[in-house]
């Protein structure tokens, strides 16, 4: 189930460090031209802490405690590259990006519900 873990953890990882960088006002003005409010910039963080627990809870329960975590931290630097990338050329993509890689997400998790 490697594949499907991969796949659940990077599109979390990456939905978690989108929604973090757009909570601060440098990034959030790059993307959407206006500085974020108080409650999204909280929204943001909350969501982007969130995602990251529950990255590391999927990474652990499915993959062992023993190799879970080492999985994790490949996925959280593949997933922070991807966005960096993606803020130094095309900053515009992240929003639609994190959405996607939310959505891609589901369905990994979905199977390993079921499989479960």
């Amino acid at each position: 189930m490697t594949p499907l873990v991969l796949a659940a953890n990077l599109g979390l990882s990456f939905a978690a460090l989108a929604a973090l960088c757009l909570s601060l006002n440098r990034h959030h003005a790059e993307v959407f031209d206006r500085k974020a409010e108080r409650a999204a910039v909280l929204r943001l963080r909350l969501f982007g802490w969130g995602a990251i627990a529950l990255s590391f809870f999927v990474a652990g329960l499915w993959e062992g405690w023993a190799f879970g975590p080492v999985q994790w931290i490949g996925a959280l630097t593949g997933a922070a590259v991807g966005l960096v990338l993606l803020l130094s050329y095309r900053p515009r993509y992240v929003a639609p990006a994190a959405l996607a890689a939310l959505a891609a997400s589901a369905l990994p998790l979905a199977v390993l519900a079921v499989a479960a």
